[in-house]
């Protein structure tokens, strides 16, 4: 398709075709598919980017219940009870709800009741985290345990190394941890953000997502500061910024799995690499993402982050850079000319 013609789809499954199926019968108040796609999940890694996405669009029925009421045994009824029950407390708490608190709690004995009926699973240990950071004052002894490592911060390290135990480098896990780092009430946020990143990306294993961490950071960095109403930004073509791009490039989107790339790293990576400069590779990571975009973190490149038409603008151009720039340039040399080359 030409570049002039093209236009994305956003979908939270992405090329997850059984996962879209079990969606539009989940919207359709009907919980069978859903049912049968995790029956089938034997990944940790796909189990928790599935239950994940299936939670946002339950939470907003009673479909989970119905499920749970008709078979009382599953497992996984109960997991995506966790799920959704964790998924309406940070929405509560994200609009200042008055009853935050009891869903907190409501969520909090979910999870727990998850963990006890599958011992096996990270999505509890992870559901945990996630509500970690509605303990903004960190009051509670497990979000402020002693960090493993230095430069690295107290918090809630006890449920990440259960998630850990369970799916060793569980991408959401380590993602509701820096989610954490940006809830804390102290001055030091991003220099937090940053040590967190660098150790957890530092000692996954190549091929992990959490390679990609640390574009994550500097993306809220450059939200942070207002970086688009700069005349001039270098945000983006430091050495810094630019180094980041090709690790997660060469250790992450070379060598992972294409089944375990989601969109929202395969956009931060394409969105690194343009504002690098680095066209070309970014080329490569544009036709990985194939008819697909996610609204982040091209809304930050824009006056008004909440315009998705605005974040669409400014992921097509970039897109069209990039491959027209590929095309110009030719064949590359290819993997044999070394991970810089």
């Amino acid at each position: 398709m030409a570049p002039d013609t093209f236009r994305p789809v956003y979908h939270p499954a992405g090329e997850d075709t059984e996962l879209r199926s079990a969606l539009q019968d989940l919207r359709t108040g009907r919980w069978l598919s859903m049912r049968n796609l995790l029956e089938a999940t034997a990944d940790w890694a796909l189990w928790t980017q599935r239950t994940q996405v299936l939670a946002a669009v339950a939470a907003g029925s009673d479909t989970v219940q119905t499920w749970r009421a008709e078979e009382p045994d599953s497992a996984a009824a109960t997991v995506m009870h966790c799920r959704v029950a964790v998924e309406r407390a940070l929405r509560a708490h994200r609009d200042a709800h008055r009853h935050t608190q009891d869903l907190w709690h409501e969520a909090w004995e979910a999870c727990r009741a998850a963990a006890h009926r599958s011992p096996e699973d990270p999505v509890p240990w992870v559901c945990l985290l996630a509500l970690a950071r509605l303990d903004e004052g960190q009051r509670l002894d497990e979000h402020r345990m002693a960090p493993p490592g230095p430069m690295l911060f107290p918090g809630p390290w006890g449920l990440l190394a259960q998630a850990d135990k369970r799916d060793p480098h569980n991408r959401e896990a380590y993602h509701r941890m820096l989610q954490f780092v940006y809830a804390r009430r102290t001055g030091a946020h991003l220099s937090e953000a940053v040590n967190f990143v660098q150790w957890a990306s530092s000692s996954a294993p190549l091929g992990s997502p959490l390679k990609v961490l640390p574009l994550y950071v500097r993306v809220e960095r450059y939200r942070r500061e207002n970086g688009q109403e700069k005349a001039l930004d270098l945000h983006w073509v430091t050495d810094d910024a630019a180094r980041d791009g090709r690790l997660a490039l060469h250790d992450w989107f070379d060598v992972a799995h294409t089944t375990t790339r989601t969109l929202l790293d395969l956009s931060h990576l394409a969105h690194a690499l343009w504002g690098a400069l680095q066209f070309a590779d970014a080329a490569r990571v544009f036709e990985a993402l194939g008819p697909f975009y996610t609204t982040l973190p091209w809304a930050y490149r824009t006056p008004d982050p909440g315009d998705p038409a605005l974040a669409e603008e400014v992921f097509l151009r970039a897109r069209a850079r990039c491959l027209a720039a590929a095309r110009d340039a030719g064949p590359g040399p290819g993997p044999a000319a070394g991970p810089y080359g």
